[in-house]
């Protein structure tokens, strides 16, 4: 089968969702594609205190008053997931698993970015036998055990506190003895009994039977080995953007998508990227919101001018 629309949006996190927003509200006749369930990043995070306007809310919560706003005027929210995408013909182009086709004068690649794995041995075999890469989603698995968190920035940090409420301990390994995360969260770190840090670590191989039984460990300046054990892991040692899609069809640094800083358009014309996918500076809710808001706004100009 094969529909089109004005404007198609590839992904529904924050950018896709604000984008969705504008678009629609523009008058646009606009579809948001999205592979599991709208949020992205942010539904995976269980407490956002730096929205502009929100004193403070969980990632669930944020994600569906910003899926509801988005779609009370007009948007159209499709849960599929995408084959393949021809971005330079016209209209564009997108081919779904099952073999639907939709058709759309602009596009705006909003896919974000997935957590990246340690690469040790041990991580593939037990994901989902005791390494995990969110914390909202598992936590509640590990009532009353200790477990390890993986990583030294905001989101292991923040997410080591919410994992107190479930585990007896959280040992934090960093392979730094400072941490990149923001003074405040490192200062609540700091005071939350049920956590203690271990600098600088990396980890060696993720140890189990049927189900993981802890970390070996290697410290970074003298090379010794430590086993710590633990029921689980959770993972929090960067992203990578979601480009695969369109690696070879617009212009990437180091796969991240380049666009323009004053309209986000890309390197074909038509399309435009928001979001973590993008070459930034800066990867927020309130940064991936307002990338949204002025990749609709650049997409809806170029549809009234293009042909002139």
């Amino acid at each position: 089968m094969k529909t089109s629309t004005e404007i198609v949006i590839i992904g529904s996190g924050p950018a896709g969702m604000a984008a969705a927003l504008y678009a629609s509200r523009a008058g646009r006749e606009t579809v948001m594609i999205e592979k599991y369930y709208p949020g992205g990043q942010a539904f995976q995070t269980f407490h956002i205190e730096n929205y502009p306007g929100i004193k403070s809310i969980d990632g669930p919560g944020l994600s569906e008053v910003m899926s509801e706003q988005a779609t009370s005027f007009g948007a159209k929210l499709m849960i599929q997931e995408i084959r393949s995408m021809e971005l330079h013909t016209n209209p564009k182009r997108i081919t779904f698993r099952n073999g639907d086709e939709l058709e759309a004068q602009a596009v705006i690649l909003a896919m974000g970015a997935q957590p990246k794995h340690m690469e040790v041995v041990g991580e593939k075999e037990y994901t989902g036998k005791g390494v995990s890469y969110c914390a909202t989603c598992d936590g509640a698995f590990y009532r009353g055990k200790e477990i390890a968190v993986v990583g030294g920035g905001d989101s292991a940090l923040e997410e080591t506190l919410f994992l107190t409420r479930f585990a007896s301990k959280v040992t934090i390994v960093h392979r730094r003895n400072e941490f990149r995360a923001t003074k405040i969260i490192q200062d609540r770190i700091r005071k939350e009994e049920k956590v203690t840090l271990l600098t600088p670590y990396t980890v060696k191989e993720v140890m189990g039977n049927e189900k993981m039984t802890g970390l070996q460990l290697v410290h970074r300046e003298t090379n010794e080995e430590l086993f710590l054990p633990a029921a689980g892991v959770f993972v929090y040692v960067g992203y990578a953007p979601q480009t695969e899609l369109v690696a070879d069809q617009v212009e990437m640094n180091q796969n991240y998508v380049v666009a323009d800083e004053v309209t986000l358009a890309t390197s074909v014309p038509g399309v435009f990227a928001a979001g973590d996918l993008r070459v930034k500076t800066l990867r927020q809710v309130v940064t991936a919101v307002a990338d949204g808001a002025i990749a609709a706004v650049s997409a809806d100009h170029w549809l009234d001018h293009q042909g002139r």
